[in-house]
């Protein structure tokens, strides 16, 4: 069993130095039993302490405000290393670390995804935003060993109806991911809502990327598909953290990898994506925006 329960007078093993019987034994016991049922549920390992969360909060401050701050300064004529340059500055200023450069090797502080970049677009002094384009700017963060993540769509000039609506439409599918993160359902009502509506307008939903836990690692479990099935999926339970980040696609779903560079994912058809991202907290009502 994934599960276990403690000796009822133990310390919790969430931290709050109560007792295991006045803590998270209820808990365990609901857990233990969605486990029974054949589901998925987290580990103890996934659910963040009070600690935790609020050392996310704090890396999310710095998160939010550099993507603030590229809202303010992107433009036309711009490109895409000045983008990585704001982000290490203010990231530095403010006191974290940008969790993009170095992981895994990647080269950069920031993936800027542009046009037909489905995601990990990585800057360059070549890269120039021009008058129509779009562009996901994907942020990440370190303060004190805590992780945020968060991405947005930024629209460059006079961008056309058609890339500005794929844009909305899937900002309103994180949103409506977002009305379906409730405690003691499942991540898979989520993801089949978000899918739902990108294909009532028309779009795709990219199937081999998603969302993913976050916060005391950079990417941890669960995997969060945004074209799973109600009733799947892993438990959503109050102190889990994760990604809504659906990559919607303006035609077909297929994707491969840049082979140069071995990072930059495209759509197969050369047709536009888009991307927004916020970081979640599960909590015992609903759900708390972390970082957007």
């Amino acid at each position: 069993m994934k599960i276990k329960r403690l000796e009822r007078n133990a310390p919790c093993w969430c931290g709050s130095g109560k007792k295991y019987k006045s803590c998270h034994l209820a808990f365990d016991d609901k857990l233990r039993r969605y486990e029974l049922m054949g589901h998925i549920v987290p580990g103890h390992e996934l659910i963040k302490t009070e600690k935790d969360i609020e050392g996310i909060r704090k890396s999310a401050v710095i998160n939010i405000a550099v993507l603030d701050e590229i809202g303010e300064k992107i433009h036309a004529g711009m490109s895409t290393q000045e983008i990585d340059d704001i982000v290490m500055t203010t990231t530095s200023k403010m006191g974290g670390i940008p969790a993009d450069l170095g992981y895994e090797g990647y080269p950069k502080s920031v993936c800027t995804s542009v046009n037909d970049e489905v995601c990990h677009g990585i800057p360059s002094k070549d890269v120039i935003l021009k008058d129509g384009d779009i562009v996901n700017v994907d942020c990440s963060t370190i303060l004190n060993g805590y992780f945020s993540d968060s991405s947005r769509m930024f629209l460059i000039g006079d961008v056309s109806p058609e890339k500005k609506r794929l844009c909305e439409v899937t900002k309103e599918c994180v949103e409506i991911g977002l009305s379906y993160v409730k405690p003691w359902t499942f991540l898979g009502d989520m993801g089949s809502a978000v899918h739902q509506h990108a294909l009532k307008n028309g779009y795709s939903v990219v199937r081999e990327i998603g969302g993913h836990g976050c916060g005391n690692a950079f990417h941890e479990e669960p995997f969060v598909s945004y074209v799973s099935k109600p009733g799947t999926e892993m438990l959503m339970v109050p102190g889990m953290v994760f990604t809504i980040e659906p990559m919607v696609n303006m035609g077909k779903d297929g994707i491969f990898t840049d082979a140069d560079n071995g990072w930059t994912v495209r759509t197969a058809d050369g047709k536009p994506s888009a991307q927004w991202e916020i970081e979640v907290l599960v909590t015992e009502e609903g759900a708390e925006i972390l970082s957007y």
